[in-house]
């Protein structure tokens, strides 16, 4: 269990700097691409990636699991990109809800694609986690024009973490093979970013360095704690999937709350009661 509480960790921190960049003169294609170094340069030392004796294009080029690191190198940086975007506008909860109510398309997968089953506990564990995220989703906006740019950000993050959550179960399941293909992932995500950012001829500044050192950090903690959590729970995705993701919105929510001062309603604080329930029952 302490695996998925350190990815909780991590991924509440990663909404924190987004919403801290601008404090800091970070420009947030700059900190996401420095953070993909980070990311790649922390799986190389202490993932130790094995290519089986091909280099790295051979690899590339032969791999079985090519479909999987390619969409993910495409769907990382866009997800990173998006995601500050809803921070921007819709604030630290509401992304995290956003970003966790993928919980529906994780669930669905868990039984069509890994074949689980669920028992009476877990099912009602997955109804009651389904009525938790409905209630952290909500929360009044001040504008029109605000709610909308709020609520194409949050449908964004909702579907590619959606996806993204259930390719990395299936890097979970390659077993000793998940550090390779985890490394050509962020080396893709990064070559991506910096081509972006060269094409757009960007100005570089420090800050955005050491913000990208701190994200790629926190996103390589998130990611290789979720891909742990995952192998740990092998049998049972779905505990993995509401676990994350009901704890992501609660301590996000709190965060928000009191370091933020973003404001909780009622139906927030029973949202969180429904979380913390929801995890009980699926623990089962």
């Amino acid at each position: 269990m302490h695996f998925l509480i350190f990815a909780i960790f991590c991924s509440v921190s990663v909404s924190v700097l987004f919403k801290l960049s601008k404090k800091f003169n970070v420009v947030t294609e700059q900190m996401i691409a420095f953070g993909y170094i980070t990311a790649l340069s922390l799986s190389y030392f202490l993932l130790a990636p094995d290519f089986k004796g091909l280099s790295f294009t051979e690899y590339f080029i032969q791999s079985e699991a090519k479909p999987i690191f390619l969409t993910l190198g495409l769907l990382l940086p866009i997800g990173f990109i998006v995601m500050s975007k809803a921070v921007e506008y819709g604030g630290i909860v509401r992304t995290d809800a956003a970003q966790r109510l993928a919980l529906f398309l994780q669930i669905i997968a868990a039984v069509i694609l890994f074949g689980e089953t669920l028992n009476n506990m877990r099912v009602g564990g997955v109804i009651v986690a389904f009525f938790a995220l409905f209630c952290l989703l909500t929360k009044p906006t001040k504008s029109i024009e605000n709610a909308l740019k709020a609520a194409f950000a949050l449908a964004a993050v909702w579907l590619i973490w959606g996806v993204t959550g259930i390719l990395f179960k299936k890097i979970a399941l390659m077993g000793g093979a998940f550090p390779t293909t985890l490394f050509v992932t962020f080396s893709i995500a990064a070559v991506l970013m910096f081509t972006y950012l060269l094409i757009k001829r960007t100005f570089w500044n420090a800050s955005s360095l050491v913000g990208g050192i701190i994200l790629g950090c926190l996103n390589f903690g998130n990611i290789l704690f979720y891909i742990y959590a995952h192998q740990y729970f092998k049998e049972n995705p779905t505990i993995v999937f509401a676990t994350m993701d009901i704890g992501v919105i609660c301590l996000g929510m709190i965060v928000g709350a009191l370091v933020f001062k973003e404001k909780i309603s009622k139906i927030n604080m029973l949202g969180i009661v429904l979380g913390i329930t929801a995890i009980l029952l699926l623990r089962v």
